[in-house]
């Protein structure tokens, strides 16, 4: 039977992507995500958070989108572990997240101090003057009394 490698993350960038260009003129990108968790500590009761960073690499055409640093997007992709030796001559391995397709889910805003949210497009929607209506609430469906369960 054949094995699956496959990661999908939802996360921000912690830094500003680095790139490299190869002999050949292949484009690589790298940079780390920021997938976080939250849970319920059972004693306090408070809210915690675990922030897991993630080795993100991607090549040709991904490597030429516009990212940075705080972006919050969608990674999918393989593991790959791979092996190097440093300059002391030790031998070091790394495990990376090689990006198949990503997308941009919210372009970080610092001026603004918040995030503009909007599927894979990164450019500003246009303000209106005019006071937008709130929608009513979707009414909710009266239960059924005799359920067979």
């Amino acid at each position: 039977m054949a094995g699956l490698n496959r990661v999908m993350l939802i996360g921000r960038i912690g830094k500003d992507p680095e790139t490299f260009t190869f002999e050949d003129g292949t484009k690589k990108i790298g940079f780390s995500l920021a997938t976080t968790e939250s849970y319920r500590d059972k004693s306090s009761g408070e809210w915690k958070d675990i922030t897991d960073w993630h080795n993100i690499v991607a090549y040709r055409f991904l490597a030429e989108r516009n990212v940075a640093k705080g972006d919050l997007i969608y990674v999918e992709g393989k593991i790959k572990t791979r092996k190097y030796t440093d300059k002391d001559g030790n031998n070091r391995y790394v495990t990376e997240i090689v990006a198949e397709r990503f997308n941009m889910l919210s372009k970080y805003q610092p001026s603004e101090g918040n995030y503009q949210g909007g599927g894979q497009s990164t450019t500003t929607a246009e303000t209106s003057s005019s006071p937008v209506k709130p929608e009513a609430p979707a009414a909710t469906p009266e239960p059924e009394d005799d359920l067979p369960f």
